[in-house]
């Protein structure tokens, strides 16, 4: 056991282990379906704005090959490293947040300061935000894990945490990282152990102070009205509803034809980003969203199971810390799919992996090769033992 663990602070890679290819091939095939649909569904507005038809697939590109760089030098990386740079991690992440803020550093978008400007590259903090939390959730947990399990002050300090991250976020505004995030802390918490009486008080709490934000906000709460019934407005506040619905039923079982899309054509708004998956039902149909939701269905389960092997080893930080993953990928992905199918209202969440935006593709390629990392390790001390 000391010599496994020791290989793992060292970094020792054993070539006869390898990497988990059916997550790599998962994770490929969506990235590379996401460039396509990117391409297709930006083609019209790309060539419109900037008289290059691939422009949106060409800058996504670039972001994807930045992606699997970070994640090969990730998975290179021990995870006792991450856990011991945990803190400072999850405080820089505070201080970009606050830098988003500041007028002059933060870039504004349609009323929303969420950007920083690099370079002339945009970066939107709230991405690997989500990232750094878990990183240092993970460690609390380790560190606390009876004060979380026997005692309310174990559940109150990350929650407290949390509170000042989404106090930064709504103050973008970006209310659907908060949604994320809380949901993703909950969930690793009550893995950890939380009494479930006290889980289900604080599910109850966070959902009413969810709810009671979204209220406070006239254009929230137009967008919950719409979500109800788009169609008492279908050319104004429903617009965008009713035309990603009407994407998802032209597609039927298989599809209008990849690069056919009639709603891509300034019909609906931001269909490269946000609406992409009803741009891939309508041109793929019934049973290209079968394909979609199977695969990201499969990385989560991966995730979990990647997980539970980290547990049953003795590796708790990793374990975590691939739980929180798993959650953030499977959360987001959810959300996204049902705003698309009309199941929830709008949030503006990209859909990992496969959506247009840099942030968001890089960072979920360092999760995914984190879970590689972990799922490597675990294994790893199972030879050593």
């Amino acid at each position: 056991m000391s010599n496994g663990f020791l290989s793992l602070v060292q970094g020792d890679s054993d070539s006869r282990l390898g990497y988990d290819m059916s997550l790599i091939g998962s994770c490929l095939v969506l990235l590379l379906l996401g460039l396509v649909m990117v391409a297709s569904s930006s083609i019209y507005i790309a060539d419109m704005r900037f008289g290059d038809p691939l422009f949106y697939f060409w800058r996504q590109l670039a972001y994807v090959g930045v992606g699997i760089a970070l994640a090969f030098v990730v998975t290179q990386v021990p995870i006792l490293i991450w856990q011991r740079l945990s803190v400072p991690l999850l405080l820089f992440g505070l201080g970009l947040l606050i830098w988003v803020l500041i007028p002059g550093l933060g870039y504004e978008v349609n009323g929303s300061r969420r950007w920083i400007v690099l370079g002339g590259v945009r970066f939107q903090p709230s991405e690997p935000v989500k990232l750094l939390m878990i990183l240092y959730l993970a460690g609390y947990l380790v560190r606390r894990g009876e004060e979380v399990r026997f005692a309310i002050s174990g559940f109150l300090k990350p929650i407290a945490i949390v509170c000042l991250i989404t106090g930064l976020l709504l103050l973008e505004p970006d209310y659907g990282a908060v949604v994320v995030l809380f949901t993703t802390v909950l969930g690793m918490l009550f893995l950890a152990g939380v009494p479930l009486r006290q889980f289900l008080l604080w599910v109850i709490i966070v959902t009413l102070a969810l709810g009671a934000l979204m209220v406070l906000a006239p254009y929230r709460v137009a967008r919950l009205t719409t979500f109800m019934d788009p169609w008492t407005d279908p050319f104004n506040s429903g617009f965008q509803l009713t035309q990603a619905l009407i994407a998802m039923g032209r597609g039927e079982f298989f599809g209008v034809g990849l690069g056919l899309s009639m709603q891509k054509l300034a019909y609906l708004p931001e269909a490269y980003s946000d609406f992409l998956f009803a741009i891939l039902a309508e041109e793929l149909g019934l049973v290209g969203v079968v394909f979609v939701i199977g695969l990201f269905a499969f990385v989560v389960w991966r995730a979990l199971a990647i997980a539970m092997l980290s547990e049953r080893r003795g590796l708790h930080y990793a374990s975590y810390l691939a739980y929180g993953i798993g959650l953030t990928i499977g959360i987001q992905a959810s959300i996204n799919l049902g705003v698309n199918m009309g199941l929830l209202p709008t949030k503006g969440l990209t859909l990992p992996l496969m959506s247009y935006g840099g942030s968001s593709v890089i960072v979920t390629c360092v999760m995914l090769a984190l879970l590689l990392r972990v799922d490597y390790e675990a294994r790893l001390v199972n030879e050593r033992q």
